[in-house]
């Protein structure tokens, strides 16, 4: 199964990065259950557990790692 890494802002349409969430390819709902704007940024997967994808969400975190080989 494929992954994408999307933002979720403080605020509809804002410009402050709230966290990062973990999405399976194909849907619009994060691993952790967040409804996402999928305009928002994206970083691919391998970007998981770097600097440029933090803070991210711990819950998609630990759901991504038990989902990936």
């Amino acid at each position: 199964m494929e992954h994408h890494i999307v933002a979720e802002m403080t605020e509809p349409g804002g410009s402050t990065l709230k966290e990062w969430h973990m999405v399976r390819t194909g849907q619009s709902v994060s691993m952790c259950g967040r409804d996402l704007d999928m305009n928002q940024s994206q970083l691919p997967s391998d970007a998981w557990g770097t600097e440029q994808a933090r803070p991210f969400c711990h819950t998609c975190g630990a759901l991504f790692l038990r989902e990936v080989p």
